[in-house]
C-alpha cells in the first residue's frame, strides 16, 4: 500500500486526484504512453458499475453481442461526419503477419461502422425490429492529453446500437437509455446528474442529435457521463440498411447508440473523494465493511475470533460484502489508515472491551463518525447504515451542485464565476459563432440544453440576440 501523502483538494485538485488513485491502488500507469493498468480495487468497481448496468439493458430487452476490435478502414468513410469527427483520434493498423495488409485495419474507435455492416444482413422485415444490441468491450482512441480514467489512449465502456422501424421508436430508445443512465448515475453513483440535449457542436459524429447526463465534480468543472445518440437514417444510409415497412413500402432503419465508460470511476472520485482518499458509495463497493479484530495477546484473539466469524456468518446470510483484517504484521491504526484509503464505505471495530459491552465501533467513511452500536442484529444495522451512507452521498453531491449553480446574464462576470467552478444556466442565441466565441474566450462549453430546462424568454448571453430558454455553460473535463 501506497504511504505517500495525499495532496488536499484546496492545493492541488489534479495532484489529489492522482495521488487518490494511487493510494488506493486503483490503477497505474502502463509502459505505452496515455494506457492505463487497471489495477484489482479499480477493477472491481468497474465489475460493479458493468454488473448494474447489464442488469438494466436486459431488462429493457437488449442483449449482448461482440465486434470485432478491426475495422475494415473503408467502412470508416462511409459516413462522412463520422470519419471526420474521429479521423485525429483513430489508430491504423497497416501490417499484419510480417506483411503489408492491402487495407488498413482501424482499431476501433466506436463500432457503429462494422455493428451497421452485420444489421444490413441481419434486418430484412419490420418483423426484424427493433433490434437491441449492446457491447461490452475497449475502444482506442489517440488522445494527446490523457488522465487516469477521464482520458485514455485506451479504455473499457459498453456501447449500445439499435435498429427501429420509426424515428419515433429511435427517439424513444434514445430517451430511454439516457434514463437508464440516469438511473445508474443517480441510485448506484449517488451522482446527481442533468439530462440535456447537446448543442450541433458538441453532438457525436454522424448523430441526427445526442442528448447527455451531465454531473458536477468536486472542483465545479463538469464530467459527462454517459450520451446516448439519435443516429437517424445517417448509418443504415450508408450501410444500405433497408426493411420492409408493414405497408409493403421499403425504407431504412433508424438508429440509436449509446455509451458509458470506466470514466465513471473518475467521476466517482472526483464527486465524492475527499482529502483522506476514495470515498466509494455502498453499492459500488465489492467490500462494504471492512472488519477489524483488535486484540494484543494470544487469549484476546480466542475471545474475539470467534464473535467475528458469528458476524461473517450473518454478513454472509445478509448479502453484504465484507472483509476480515486479521493480519498481525500491522497495527490497527494502520488498518483503520488503508481501508480508509480504499474508500470502504464502513468499518468495524471489535475488541475485548467492546464484547463486555456487547457491541462493536462502527466507523463510517463518509463522514469518519465513530459509533458503538449493539452486536444484536447488527446485520440490519449495517444495512441500514450503508443505506444512509448511500442516501447521504447523493445528498451532499447534490447539495454541492445547487450551491454552486448560477443563472449569469451578464457576460463579464462569466470569467470570475468560472474560475470559482460551476454551473452557469444563461441565455444563447443558437449560434454555433457564439458559442465557439464563449468557448475560445472562457474555455466553458456548453454542457447540454437541460430537458427540464423552461422555456424563457432572454438575451444570448454572448451577443443580445433574442433566446428561448437557458442553457449549461460550465469548463469541463
Amino acid at each position: 500500500m501506497a504511504e505517500a501523502k495525499i495532496t488536499t483538494r484546496s492545493e492541488d485538485f489534479s495532484r489529489w486526484y492522482t495521488d487518490v488513485i494511487a493510494a488506493a491502488e486503483l490503477a497505474d500507469y502502463a509502459p505505452v504512453k496515455g494506457c492505463m493498468i487497471i489495477r484489482p480495487n479499480g477493477y472491481a468497481i468497474w465489475e460493479k458499475m458493468q454488473q448494474a448496468l447489464d442488469s438494466m439493458f436486459k431488462e429493457t430487452g437488449h442483449q449482448n453481442a461482440y465486434f470485432p476490435l478491426f475495422i475494415p478502414e473503408s467502412f470508416l468513410k462511409k459516413e462522412a461526419e463520422h470519419v471526420e469527427g474521429f479521423a485525429p483520434e483513430v489508430a491504423l493498423v497497416t501490417h499484419g503477419g510480417g506483411a503489408k495488409l492491402e487495407e488498413p485495419l482501424v482499431v476501433r474507435p466506436t463500432s457503429e461502422t462494422i455493428i451497421w455492416n452485420s444489421f444490413r444482413n441481419w434486418i430484412q422485415s419490420y418483423r426484424d425490429l427493433p433490434l437491441l444490441i449492446n457491447q461490452w468491450c475497449n475502444v482506442v482512441r489517440w488522445e494527446m492529453r490523457t488522465r487516469l480514467f477521464l482520458r485514455t489512449t485506451e479504455f473499457l465502456w459498453q456501447e449500445g446500437h439499435t435498429a427501429h422501424a420509426t424515428y419515433e421508436d429511435a427517439e424513444e430508445e434514445t430517451l430511454r437509455m439516457l434514463g437508464v443512465y440516469r438511473t445508474f448515475a443517480e441510485e448506484y453513483m449517488a451522482l446527481p446528474v442533468i439530462e440535456g440535449l447537446k448543442s450541433d457542436k458538441e453532438k457525436f459524429a454522424g448523430a441526427h442529435h445526442t442528448y447527455s447526463i451531465e454531473a458536477m465534480m468536486g472542483d465545479g468543472k463538469a464530467l459527462q457521463a454517459g450520451t446516448s445518440h439519435h443516429l437517424g437514417q445517417n448509418f443504415a444510409k450508408a450501410f444500405d440498411v433497408m426493411f420492409q415497412t408493414e405497408k409493403g413500402t421499403r425504407d431504412h432503419v433508424y438508429a440509436t447508440s449509446w455509451g458509458l465508460s470506466t470514466r465513471m470511476i473518475g467521476a466517482l472520485i472526483m464527486a465524492h473523494g475527499d482529502d483522506n482518499g476514495i470515498v466509494i458509495p455502498p453499492k459500488l463497493a465489492s467490500i462494504q465493511v471492512a472488519v477489524v479484530p483488535i486484540f494484543r495477546k494470544p487469549e484476546e484473539r480466542e475471545r474475539v475470533m470467534p464473535a467475528v466469524d458469528k458476524l461473517a456468518a450473518a454478513f454472509k446470510a445478509a448479502g453484504i460484502g465484507f472483509k476480515i483484517d486479521d493480519r498481525e504484521q500491522h497495527s490497527p491504526g494502520w488498518k483503520f489508515n488503508e481501508w480508509e484509503k480504499r474508500g470502504v464505505p464502513l468499518r468495524i471495530e471489535i475488541g475485548p472491551k467492546d464484547l463486555d459491552k456487547n457491541q462493536v465501533i462502527l466507523a463510517r467513511r463518509d463522514t469518519r463518525e465513530k459509533t458503538p452500536v449493539s452486536l444484536d442484529g447488527l446485520d440490519r444495522t449495517v444495512l441500514d447504515v450503508l443505506a444512509t451512507i448511500q442516501k447521504s452521498l447523493y445528498d451532499r453531491a447534490l447539495a454541492f451542485r445547487e450551491k454552486h449553480t448560477y443563472q449569469v446574464d451578464d457576460y463579464a462576470k462569466f470569467p470570475e464565476i468560472l474560475d470559482g467552478g460551476g454551473f452557469l444556466w444563461s441565455h444563447w442565441c443558437g449560434s454555433g459563432e457564439c458559442e465557439e466565441q464563449v468557448k475560445d474566450e472562457t474555455k466553458a462549453t456548453i454542457r447540454n440544453i437541460p430537458r427540464e430546462s423552461k422555456a424563457e424568454a432572454g438575451k444570448c448571453i454572448k451577443c443580445g440576440a433574442p433566446s428561448e430558454r437557458r442553457v449549461i455553460f460550465a469548463r469541463a473535463y
